[in-house]
This record gives structure tokens, C-alpha cells and sequence, in this order.
């Protein structure tokens, strides 16, 4: 043991005490005296009953007045309270690390630091991580998955916009024939189910399991078979590259994929994700862009253009894209149309639509629709 420094005085416990020690196995309080060696010595009537490293001490929560510290080598409740500001001094002037687990400007700057980090990994993750997940499995999901994901949201748009598959026989017959050779066209290898919806509502949308609608409010709007068929083969396009799928995943973020992995999604999750995937059109302007090249692409297989399917849009939304509609969510229709009027080929195709097919298609609602 190296030379000892002892120093007396009155703690208020026992005579010559100079400290209270709370051993941390009872509750005892015990007056003690300490002396500084190469460790700080614990004594209790003149015995030893703890030496604490002075690089283990470290101070505690305390009230004014009062130095309460702990060593890391004792049990975890030990505590010595020190109240001679003289002696308090003399211990912290040895105990180096005494204060090294309280926070001091280099500690403050460092739990920002880390985040300010853990704030960016968080955005980084939004922005990037969950749309490349997304990218990634939605061409994965199980297409008997994608059809029960369908189902529900068909049923979730049909009551949210109040919607009845129109009925008519030969505005059916009509509908089929231009479905029909846009799927040829398209290559498309997959089942589709597509209906004309009951709703004033100008719009046309995919959902997946290869499903595609078609609403009266658009049909009305619409000027001649190419218009529809161009905005039946962006949707296709939608289908084709599995974007509603995407959309689903993106948009439910990590609850949705974790439902994803864990076949959690035919419930409640599917229906509010999917109606808000269509509800606020949240495909990106890439999949828009693409869907748009992929109706090109089908028009030019028909040898028709594919400019009158912008100027449908360009019509619904006007110029600024306002009102009520899920369109006007779309990438700008000025945009679209000086796209579509790019890609103009000369018509060289058959007409899609007789002009009695036409006409029976823009009566398809005219009879009683069906649910």
C-alpha cells in the first residue's frame, strides 16, 4: 500500500465519521471514514470495508451540497455520500474519470450526431430502400395472391364510388371486341378481367390480378374508340409491369411488407392500401411514363395513334388538371400531349371499332347494371 493521506472531520453520522457508505446489499446507512492511498480506502471503526480504483469512480444524481458517487466494481447500489466540500474536492480531484458517463459538449454533439444519423438512415430508407423492396418483390407475388388483393380492392372502389358493372349486352359485346385486341396486341400472356363501372367519375384503372376498369364518366367524355383504347392500353401497361403491386407495397411501407413476407395482407391492410393507392394515384411520374410508352407501343402494334388518348385526358382535366378526379393526379396532360403528338404515325390500321360498336359501347350504362 502506498503512502495514505487521511483526513478527519464530521459528517454528522458518528464520531470522526466523514462520509455515509450504503454498501448496496442492505439499506444501512454506515458512517465511515475514508483515506486516499493508491485507492480510496472505506473504513468503518477502523477496518477496511471497501477500496474503490479511483479511475471506477463516478459521480451520481445528488442534491446540492452533497457528492454522491459509485464505483463500477462494487455491487450496483453501493453509494458514498461525501458533505465536506474540502474532501469532496480531494476525491474528485483524483477520480479522472468521474464524470466520464455525463454528458459534457463533446457527449451533447455526439447523441446529435448519431441523431442527425439515424434521421437520414430513416429517410434514406423511405426514399430509397422501401421503393427498391418494392421494385424487387412486387414482380414476386404470387399471381393467386395478386387475384384475392384485387378482389378486395374491386370491392373497396365499387362502395367507395358507389359503382355497378354496366350491363348492357351490346355495349358489352362491343367493350370485349376493343379489350380484346388491345390484349393481342399487347402480348399480354396473363388472364384479364376488365368492365365498364357505373360512376360519373372519368377514369380508368388497373388492380392487380389483372384487372382493369373502365368508368362511365370517361366514356362519356370520350370522342372515339382510339381514345378509350389508349387509355385501356396504359392501364394494361400498369398491369403489364406489375406497378399496382408496387404502388400497394410503397405506399403500406415496412407494415406492408412485413405483411407481405407473413401473408398478413387479405384483410383490412389490403383494402386501405389499395384504396389509397388509387384514391390518391400514387403511381410515380416513372411508372406513369412508362405505362404511356407501353400504350404507344400497343397503338402502333394496331397501326393507330396514340395522340387522341392524351387529348381525352387533356380534355378531362383542362389545362391546370383541376377538379375532382384521380387524372388529375397523373403526370401534367400538356406534358402527355406534346408526347403523344411526338409519337403520331400515320393510321394505317383497321378501325378498332364499327361505328354501331362505338355507339353501343357509349351505352353500355344505359341499361340496368349489375353488381
Amino acid at each position: 500500500m502506498g503512502a495514505m493521506d487521511s483526513v478527519q472531520g464530521d459528517s454528522g453520522g458518528a464520531t470522526g465519521a466523514q462520509a455515509l457508505y450504503f454498501d448496496g446489499l442492505s439499506n444501512t446507512r454506515r458512517p465511515v471514514t475514508i483515506a486516499f492511498s493508491d485507492q480510496l480506502d472505506i473504513r468503518q471503526d477502523g477496518s477496511i470495508v471497501a477500496r474503490w480504483a479511483y479511475s471506477d469512480i463516478r459521480r451520481s444524481d445528488s442534491p446540492a451540497g452533497i457528492l454522491r458517487v459509485a464505483c463500477l466494481s462494487a455491487p450496483p447500489l453501493a453509494r458514498l455520500e461525501i458533505r465536506d466540500a474540502t474532501l469532496a474536492a480531494k476525491l474528485a480531484s483524483r477520480s479522472t474519470e468521474l464524470d466520464a458517463h455525463h454528458l459534457g459538449r463533446r457527449g451533447v454533439a455526439r447523441i446529435v450526431g448519431w441523431s442527425l444519423a439515424a434521421a437520414i438512415s430513416i429517410i434514406v430508407v423511405v426514399l430509397f430502400g422501401v421503393p427498391l423492396a418494392a421494385d424487387r418483390l412486387a414482380p414476386l407475388v404470387p399471381k393467386a395472391l395478386e387475384r384475392r388483393i384485387g378482389d378486395a380492392a374491386e370491392a373497396q372502389i365499387k362502395g367507395l364510388f358507389g359503382a355497378k358493372v354496366c350491363g348492357d349486352r351490346e355495349g358489352q359485346a362491343a367493350f370485349s371486341t376493343l379489350v380484346n385486341r388491345l390484349h393481342a396486341a399487347a402480348g399480354f400472356d396473363g388472364p384479364l378481367e376488365s368492365a365498364v363501372l357505373s360512376t360519373s367519375v372519368p377514369n380508368a384503372f388497373a388492380l392487380p390480378g389483372g384487372k382493369v376498369f373502365l368508368l362511365k364518366g370517361l366514356l362519356e367524355k370520350a370522342e372515339s374508340p382510339d381514345e378509350i383504347a389508349g387509355v385501356l392500353a396504359h392501364e394494361l401497361g400498369h398491369v403489364k409491369h406489375h406497378d399496382n403491386m408496387r404502388a400497394l407495397i410503397h405506399n403500406g411501407g415496412t407494415s406492408f411488407l412485413v405483411g407481405l413476407l407473413f401473408g398478413d395482407i387479405t384483410g383490412s391492410g389490403a383494402l386501405i392500401f389499395a384504396s389509397r393507392s388509387l384514391v390518391e394515384a400514387s403511381y410515380s411520374r416513372e411508372a406513369e411514363e412508362g405505362a404511356d410508352t407501353f400504350a404507344i407501343e400497343v397503338m402502333r402494334a394496331l397501326g393507330r395513334s396514340p395522340k387522341p388518348m392524351a387529348e381525352l385526358m387533356f380534355r378531362v382535366t383542362g389545362k391546370e388538371g383541376s377538379g375532382f378526379t384521380i387524372l388529375s393526379s397523373h403526370p401534367l396532360t400538356e406534358d402527355r400531349l406534346a408526347r403523344m403528338g411526338k409519337e403520331e404515325r400515320p393510321v394505317t390500321g383497321a378501325p378498332l371499332l364499327t361505328a354501331e360498336e362505338w355507339k353501343a359501347l357509349k351505352a353500355i350504362c344505359g341499361s340496368a347494371a349489375k353488381t
